[in-house]
């Protein structure tokens, strides 16, 4: 695989990129803690649990991080800009939508998604039976196969706010890949 960085024009002692890159990666995080509830939402799966997440939206860390990856990854900013917590319309959202809605974006500036590597910090429920889920899920809200999303879950070995069961997080790497070829 070619990794091309653009044409470049070369004038004294400068070096002026002249179109963006082929490729684009871009790193996404997401933390909220626990409120009464039974279960978390993550990837657009309902895991059961004797908590929910305390947030504006649905709470959804997995894909807030994902959405904060590729907005990131497209030099489009945060979702704290695109979905405002203190936007009545953003209350209780499905973040299944607001990810479409970044996809979307994507589409709309040529820009086409590789892959995505995510990373959910939560000590309980294990979420063993519900990767492939989450998985495919995220792979038919994006419109990708599920092979191109890794999904992990990793537990704060009892420390932390992880660890004390008062949270949970997530980190997402996505690649773009331009279509203006």
């Amino acid at each position: 695989m070619e990794l091309r960085l653009g044409r470049h024009e070369y004038g004294g002692n400068r070096c002026k990129m002249t179109t963006h890159p082929q490729y684009r990666i871009g790193l996404g995080h997401d933390t909220h803690r626990f409120t009464a509830g039974d279960h978390l939402q993550l990837g657009s799966v309902r895991v059961p649990a004797d908590r929910a997440f305390l947030a504006h939206s649905d709470g959804d860390v997995l894909i807030h991080a994902i959405m904060d990856a590729l907005l990131g990854a497209a030099a489009l900013g945060d979702i704290g800009e695109m979905f405002p917590d203190n936007d009545p319309a953003n209350r209780g959202r499905d973040s299944a939508e607001m990810l479409r809605q970044v996809k979307k974006l994507l589409d709309e500036r040529n820009w086409k998604i590789i892959n995505l590597d995510c990373i959910v910090f939560l000590q309980s429920p294990k979420l063993g039976p519900y990767k492939a889920e989450i998985q495919s899920r995220l792979a038919m809200i994006l419109d990708l196969e599920p092979t191109q999303i890794g999904v992990k879950a990793k537990t704060g070995e009892g420390i932390g706010f992880i660890g004390r069961e008062e949270g949970a997080s997530a980190e997402c790497v996505a690649l773009l890949q331009s279509r203006d070829l």
